[in-house]
């Protein structure tokens, strides 16, 4: 699928709208209602549009939520998943809270190599006023097991926060001295009625000089096929790698290849734009394959090419929380 110049294969599916953590960042300061059963999207509706995007050219699925484990029955969707011909990567964004050796286990025998861990300190007690959830030592076996279980690479997202946990973006980036796990720093993105403020927002060039003053200038990593929008850099002699996303200082619209379907069935070509396109009601409404996939198609003619939020006066900063689209 081509949108502008760029060829879209990377489908983001949401499973869920709920989490078990409340994290600052992602929950909306006010209060808010997950959305009702019967407007999710049921597994079998979430296959049916992902084959037909896979016949589009889709070839990479990744699996978020809220938090995707939360959700009942998720393992028996992820084998039905995993069984489409066409992908050739299915991964999965997680809290990691819920998972245990057995189930990392099966996620491996499911062809599930690859794991997107949220963490954004390793301090217990921080963690718990974070999150809402004293939970870091399950979070952080369950990294631990999926290391030795042979998941490559295990990756960790941490948004760095001033006042919160700005004073630990040294001790993270040091996790890559000692395990060959990719940490990577994603700056804040304002999304809906959030509970941070502007000015705790921090931006890569300085999360890279504080990495940088510790421990030497980071050497450049060369992307791979795989890789998304994180510039990747190293520590001398380090294992792992470190990663800037940068949707803020340096946006990446041009090289996007991700449409994202929410969990309430509509399609979303750009995480950080208002835009969505409902496919789940033509979909229960019996809509014919080729129906679909035109809905598919005209999604895409609205990819846009930046998006508007170093402009706090625009229209298109979005404004539903994270954890109803999904990341």
């Amino acid at each position: 699928m081509i949108a502008g110049n760029r060829t879209i294969n990377y489908l983001r599916i949401s499973v869920t709208d709920r989490c078990n953590f409340r994290c600052k960042y992602c929950i909306p300061a006010s209060p808010f209602t997950v959305i009702e059963h019967k407007k999710i999207a049921r597994y079998e509706e979430i296959l049916k549009i992902t084959k037909l995007a896979c016949e589009l050219g889709i070839t990479k699925v990744r699996i978020t939520g809220g938090e995707p484990f939360v959700r009942k029955n998720i393992f028996s969707f992820l084998e039905k998943l995993c069984a489409i011909e066409c992908l050739n990567d299915v991964s999965i964004t997680t809290n990691g809270s819920l998972l245990t050796r057995g189930k990392i286990e099966k996620l491996s025998y499911l062809g599930i190599k690859r794991l997107n861990f949220s963490l954004d300190t390793l301090d217990p007690e921080k963690f718990a006023r974070i999150t809402g959830r004293d939970r870091f030592q399950r979070v952080w076996e369950s990294i631990i097991t999926s290391h030795e279980l042979g998941i490559s690479p295990v990756k960790i997202n941490a948004v760095v926060l001033k006042g919160i946990n700005d004073d630990e973006i040294v001790d993270l980036a040091a996790l890559t001295l000692d395990f060959p796990f990719h940490i990577r720093f994603i700056e804040y993105m304002p999304m809906g009625d959030s509970a941070v403020e502007k000015g705790q927002q921090m931006l890569t060039q300085e999360i890279k000089e504080k990495i940088e003053s510790r421990f030497g200038k980071l050497t450049s990593v060369k992307q791979t096929d795989n890789d998304g929008p994180a510039k990747k850099f190293k520590i001398a002699k380090a294992q792992g790698i470190i990663g800037f996303i940068t949707p803020i200082s340096s946006h990446f619209c041009d090289d996007c290849n991700r449409l994202r379907l929410t969990s309430r069935g509509t399609l979303r070509p750009c995480l950080l734009n208002n835009y969505e396109k409902d496919i789940l009601n033509p979909l229960r409404n019996s809509a014919s394959d080729d129906e679909l996939k035109r809905i598919i198609l005209s999604a895409l003619t609205k990819k846009p090419s930046f998006h508007g939020l170093n402009d706090l006066s625009s229209k298109t900063i979005p404004i539903s929380h994270m954890t109803s689209i999904g990341g």
